[in-house]
């Protein structure tokens, strides 16, 4: 069966669009990020949009910091018709530092033209999203999700930021969780996922941390989405926590 171009895997969305390619690290979290190794495998067999995104280090795959804009690629959200969950850039971060804001502003252009889909934004410099989001030629679309990733109590500060953001909907993506969270503040945060981090060198999730997040959902009426256990072969942990699956989205984003 084909497939059709953007369709993902990841179990919380139906689609990726990266129209750049290429990251930084910012924290701990970054460090075995799986987007390493997919642009490290894609530049080796020849996709040009990967060229000199990363570099090895050791036995590993890292981030040179270099980007490279796809703008054949912007236009590809008006070409699916069906109404879908986008996820914006699984292969990068729209804001880090070196992405131009008049780029930002064309993406955020052809999310308003293609008002059918729902776009979901995850990002680990939640501070730039928000002053960049705040400027005057920026709308509040209600199609588009925002969110900022956070993966132990040390950056739960990003939290913070992501509720100073203009937005429709705001979610925290805790994964790869790599260290406890205690009493998080979900207030003006509408959806939860959390994930424990897969592929080489994964690092272990305690499931109290799991269960810690989703009682602070439970407690804050935020919709709760658990993605998997992780591990070096996520497939034989599975993704299911008090013997069920947890598939919950935001009730102020679902669709007719």
């Amino acid at each position: 069966m084909k497939r059709m171009a953007g369709l993902s895997y990841i179990e919380w969305t139906e689609a990726t669009w990266n129209p750049l390619a290429g990251c930084a690290m910012a924290s701990p979290g970054c460090t075995n990020c799986y987007a390493q190794r997919m642009a490290a495998r894609l530049a080796a067999m020849g996709v040009e949009k990967y060229s000199g995104t990363t570099r090895k280090s050791g036995r590993r795959a890292v981030w040179t910091g270099q980007i490279n804009f796809d703008e054949a690629s912007l236009a590809a959200p008006l070409k699916w018709r069906k109404p879908m969950r986008i996820f914006v850039n699984s292969m990068s971060d729209l804001f880090q530092d070196s992405v131009p804001e008049h780029f930002i502003a064309g993406v955020w252009t052809v999310m308003e033209k293609a008002f059918w889909h729902s776009f979901q934004i995850l990002t680990k410099r939640p501070e730039r999203m928000r002053d960049v989001l705040r400027g005057k030629d920026f709308s509040t679309l209600p199609n588009v999700w925002l969110g900022t990733s956070v993966e132990s109590q040390e950056y739960v500060g990003r939290i913070d930021m992501l509720r100073e953001t203009p937005a429709h909907v705001r979610f925290v993506s805790f994964e790869p969780l790599i260290g406890p969270v205690i009493a998080a503040d979900l207030s003006g945060v509408h959806w939860v996922i959390v994930g424990g981090e897969s592929g080489p060198g994964a690092r272990p999730m305690e499931a109290w941390w799991v269960e810690k997040l989703r009682d602070a959902c439970s407690e804050q009426d935020v919709a709760f989405f658990f993605k998997q256990w992780g591990g070096v072969r996520k497939g034989r942990s599975g993704r299911t926590l008090a013997g069920r699956t947890w598939d919950e989205y935001p009730v102020l984003a679902v669709r007719s």
